[in-house]
């Protein structure tokens, strides 16, 4: 699909001979919509806190760091069919599994600035979060998104999501951020590879 839109916000970061843009919407969930995305932000928060709280025990314990995969068993297939952690089946599957990797990533990212692997200023250890935090956001991936004719966004387990567009996607997104901030508003974050620009 083509959306005629021009994004509310936009970076680009090198990626090889490509870049990866970011491109940021303003969305608006009716109330019945809004029910999803806050149990999606509950459930990405209580996996990432789960996995965080296992990391940090096993290190203060001396034990091995947990693996990913050991992670992904414990606090996601099996906290599933308990009776504290059965609702994070409400959500797409895809939710629980992104808060993973992205804690992942926020533990790569702590070991390369420890170890001088990464530019810029210091990254320190990944923190719990809140549901008080004033910004709630998910991460998707593009098995649970799509853009409709209509020029509404698809969300598993959320519905279509009404988005005010200016101009096209340079290309098919890869990924997908819904985010809420302390306003209570809606923002969708499309990330999409795209050529860099080329100077005359």
């Amino acid at each position: 699909m083509e959306c005629d839109l021009l994004p509310r916000a936009a970076a680009k970061r090198p990626y090889g001979d490509r870049y990866a843009a970011s491109l940021q919407l303003p969305a608006y969930p009716d109330a019945a919509q809004c029910r999803a995305p806050a149990k999606a932000f509950g459930c990405a928060r209580v996996v990432w806190n789960d996995c965080l709280r296992d990391r940090k025990e096993a290190h203060a314990a001396g034990l091995p760091y947990v693996t990913s995969a050991e992670l992904s068993r414990l606090r996601i297939t099996q906290a599933k069919r308990t009776e504290e952690r059965t609702w994070l089946a409400d959500v797409s599957a895809v939710v629980p599994q992104q808060s993973l990797r992205d804690l992942d990533t926020a533990y790569k990212n702590f070991f390369d600035s420890l170890k001088g692997k990464r530019k810029g200023r210091k990254v320190g250890p990944p923190r719990f979060k809140s549901k008080k935090d004033t910004r709630q956001s998910i991460r998707l991936t593009t098995n649970a998104l799509s853009l409709r004719n209509d020029g509404t966004v698809y969300v598993a387990k959320v519905g279509n999501l009404k988005v005010r567009w200016s101009r096209r996607l340079p290309a098919a997104p890869t990924s997908l951020t819904v985010t809420r901030d302390s306003s209570g508003r809606y923002f969708l974050s499309f990330v999409v590879d795209s050529e860099p620009d080329i100077l005359p």
